[in-house]
C-alpha cells in the first residue's frame, strides 16, 4: 500500500482573536501639527458625534472590528486625573452593533504640558495606561482588551524628532525620541498586564522597503540594508531585543501590527518613492506578502496589516492588490490576522486642514454637516476582497485540518 501525501503547514496555529478580518480604522490623531496648532481628527471627520451612524455603515460591509483612540490631550483633564465619558459611550456604541474596539492610548497626541523628554512623561503615561484598563474592567471585567499604547513610535519618532513638524519639534534627535517614547511604551504595556491579564498588546509600526540607488554599489547595498533594520527598533525593544535596559520582553507583545501606504517603498537618500502599480514594476519594488513574512518571521507572533489605504481614484486597485497580497500571505502559512483600512471616513490633512485627502470608504460631502458618501468602486473591491479572503482563510483551515494527518489507501 502506498502512503497519500498531504498538505501540511509549516506554522503554529493561531486562534484569530478579531470579529471580522477586515477592519475599519477611524482617524484619532490629536497631536499638535507643524503650525503648532491643535487638531482633533476625531472632531473634525464628524465620528463623535457619528459614532453609532458609522458603525452601522461598517456593519453593512461586513466589518465588525475597528481601531478607535482615546486622544490623551483630551482625557487626561489634569495631572492624573482622567475622563473616560467619550470612550464610554463609543464602548456603548459598540455594544449595540456588535463591534470590537482595538483602542489607541496615544496616537501621536500628548496634553500642552508634557512632551517626549519631560521627566514625568513615563510616569504621566503609565498612570494614563493603569487608569484606562480599570476603568475599562468596570464595564468589561471578562472581555479581552486589545490596545496599542502609542501608535507608530518609529514614524513620530522621525515626525517629531527629526523633521521638526510635531512635538518636541526637533531636528537630529530622532533616536533620542524614539528611546523616550519607548520606555514609555514598555512601562504602560508592562503596568496594563500587571493590572489584568486580559490585555493584549498590539503594535502599529510602519512596514517599509528602503533600496539602493541605480546601478548601485556594495557601499549603497550595505547602506540600503542599514536603513531598513531601522525599521524595527521600536518593536526590538518592546521585545527587549536592543535597550534591554528599558525592561522590554517578549511576552509583552501579543499581535505585531504593520501599517503599509503606497509611499512606504523608496529609494535611499531622497524621498523618490517606488511605483506601486507601474505597467513595468522597478525591479527593486517588493510585493507586500514578501514584507509581511519577513515581518512575521523576525519575531513569530501573528500578524495583522494594521492601516492601508490609498488616496482618490486608485483606492479601489489598491484594495485589490492588498486582498491579492494578503490571500498570498495565508497561503504561505503565516498567521494574518486581519487587514484594517485606515482611515474608513475620510480625513483632512494635519497641515492643511482645509485638504482632504479622499482615501476612504466613505468620503465626507460639505453640503450638509459630516454627510458620508460611499465610494461604490472601492466597496465593490472590498467585497470581492472579502470574498478572496475567506476562500483563503477556508482552505487554510483545511490544511491545518490535514496537517500531521496521513492515510493509506487500500
Amino acid at each position: 500500500m502506498q502512503e497519500i501525501p498531504v498538505l501540511t503547514t509549516f506554522t503554529k496555529s493561531y486562534e484569530n482573536p478579531f470579529n471580522t478580518f477586515w477592519m475599519a480604522g477611524f482617524e484619532c490623531t490629536d497631536q499638535l501639527n507643524a503650525s503648532g496648532n491643535r487638531v482633533d481628527l476625531l472632531e473634525m471627520t464628524g465620528h463623535l458625534d457619528l459614532v453609532r451612524e458609522d458603525y452601522a455603515r461598517i456593519c453593512s460591509v461586513g466589518i465588525k472590528t475597528v481601531r478607535e483612540g482615546l486622544r490623551w490631550s483630551v482625557v487626561e483633564f489634569r495631572p492624573y486625573q482622567y475622563n473616560f465619558s467619550v470612550a464610554l459611550d463609543m464602548m456603548r456604541a459598540a455594544d449595540e452593533y456588535d463591534v470590537q474596539q482595538i483602542w489607541d492610548i496615544c496616537h501621536f497626541g500628548y496634553p500642552d504640558d508634557l512632551t517626549p523628554f519631560h521627566p514625568h512623561f513615563t510616569s504621566r503615561f503609565v498612570s494614563l495606561c493603569k487608569a484606562f484598563v480599570e476603568f475599562y474592567l468596570e464595564h468589561y471585567p471578562d472581555k479581552p482588551l486589545h490596545v496599542t499604547p502609542i501608535n507608530e513610535v518609529s514614524f513620530i519618532s522621525w515626525l517629531g524628532g527629526e523633521a521638526g513638524a510635531t512635538v518636541p519639534y526637533c531636528t537630529r534627535n530622532g533616536w533620542e525620541l524614539k528611546y523616550a517614547l519607548m520606555r514609555a511604551y514598555i512601562a504602560g504595556a508592562r503596568a496594563m498586564k500587571e493590572v489584568s491579564s486580559l490585555v493584549r498588546i498590539v503594535t502599529t509600526e510602519p512596514l517599509v522597503n528602503m533600496v539602493p540607488v541605480s546601478n548601485p554599489t556594495a557601499d549603497d547595498f550595505l547602506a540600503a540594508a542599514a536603513e531598513n533594520e531601522l525599521q524595527f527598533q521600536s518593536v526590538d525593544m518592546l521585545c527587549g531585543r536592543i535597550c534591554p535596559e528599558l525592561g522590554g520582553s517578549d511576552d509583552l507583545i501579543d499581535v505585531i501590527g504593520f501599517n503599509y501606504y503606497y509611499n512606504n517603498q523608496w529609494i535611499t537618500g531622497g524621498f523618490e518613492f517606488l511605483g506601486w502599480n507601474d505597467p513595468v514594476p522597478d525591479p527593486r519594488w517588493a510585493p507586500l506578502a514578501d514584507l509581511l513574512e519577513d515581518g512575521y518571521l523576525r519575531y513569530g507572533k501573528p500578524i495583522i496589516l494594521s492601516e492601508t489605504s490609498h488616496p482618490k481614484e486608485d483606492r479601489p486597485l489598491w484594495i485589490q492588490m492588498i486582498a491579492i497580497q494578503c490571500a498570498d500571505v495565508i497561503d504561505r502559512g503565516v498567521p494574518l490576522l486581519g487587514v484594517c483600512l485606515y482611515p474608513i471616513i475620510d480625513r483632512p490633512d494635519w497641515d492643511h486642514l482645509h485638504i482632504w485627502h479622499h482615501s476612504g470608504l466613505w468620503d465626507t460631502d460639505f453640503t450638509s454637516k459630516y454627510s458620508r458618501v460611499l465610494h461604490q468602486e472601492s466597496e465593490i473591491a472590498l467585497l470581492a476582497g472579502q470574498e478572496l479572503i475567506a476562500n483563503r482563510l477556508a482552505l487554510s483551515q483545511y490544511r491545518r485540518l490535514l496537517s500531521g494527518v496521513s492515510w493509506q489507501s487500500s
